[in-house]
């Protein structure tokens, strides 16, 4: 689906770069500026260091005159505002409206008044130092509103644009983690566990950790923890030659 950032009467340059940051760590890169406050913002050097290397979407990024230019092509629009307007249109959370937009058909249906799903969606936010424009949000099909803390609500324009990217990225495909793939494990068999605690046992009693005659319930809770750790035989090689060590060990200070 298409997806487009719009920024409205951007008074910083350093938003802007940032902007573009939050949008290319969730992978979009379609950003357009509407009357900027620097002609130039594009190529201000905080803006380039605030996109940290982000600046693929720093060169495709368009500046327009006019709200409706920034809107061609987009079939949905999402206006971001901290409160509804009397008669703009309907104020959701972004992450409940892309449920709901997801759930549209992808095409028209035999009910005609049905909702179908939009191929392209845009996201706009306004001015940091007013906000957004009632004009402009009157133009939006939703107002989309995150929520915040309602004494104190007021978000930085990146971090608004990053909140929103994110819920609309798990939306759109839910990226998963990239976790590394675990390894294959040999799992030690009940008897090698036994034969590693007897092991290790002994090797307690030779460091006079463990008191034979007053044993408590140590060993136990020791049994315990290796079925819930399910060893392998590599990590019960490794406790068998801390055992061995210790037994070594002690056996030369007896020396």
């Amino acid at each position: 689906m298409k997806t487009r950032f719009i920024l409205i009467q951007t008074s910083h340059a350093g938003n802007v770069g940032a902007a573009a940051r939050a949008l290319k760590v969730m992978g979009f890169d379609d950003l357009v500026l509407v009357q900027p406050r620097w002609a130039n913002v594009l190529r201000r050097e905080e803006t380039i260091q605030r996109a940290s290397g982000a600046n693929n979407v720093l060169e495709q990024c368009r500046v327009v005159d006019t709200l409706d230019e920034a809107l061609d092509g987009i079939d949905h629009i999402c206006a971001t505002a901290m409160t509804p307007r009397d008669f703009g249109p309907p104020t959701q959370s972004p992450r409940v409206h892309f449920e709901q937009l997801q759930q549209r058909p992808s095409q028209r249906s035999d009910d005609e008044q049905a909702l179908v799903r939009p191929t392209g969606v845009a996201f706009l936010f306004g001015s940091e130092r007013f906000g957004m424009r009632n004009e402009d949000v009157y133009k939006a099909n939703v107002c989309l509103s995150i929520p915040t803390n309602p004494l104190f609500g007021s978000l930085n324009l990146a971090a608004a644009v990053q909140l929103v990217a994110y819920d609309w990225r798990l939306a759109l495909d839910n990226w998963a983690i990239d976790t590394p793939a675990p390894q294959n494990r040999e799992l030690a068999d009940l008897q090698t566990v036994q034969a590693m605690l007897n092991h290790l046992e002994q090797a307690l009693v030779a460091v006079e950790f463990l008191d034979p005659s007053a044993p408590k319930k140590l060993m136990p809770r020791l049994n315990q923890l290796m079925s819930r750790a399910q060893p392998s035989m590599e990590e019960i090689h490794i406790l068998r030659g801390m055992a061995k060590a210790m037994l070594q060990t002690a056996e030369k200070a007896k020396g």
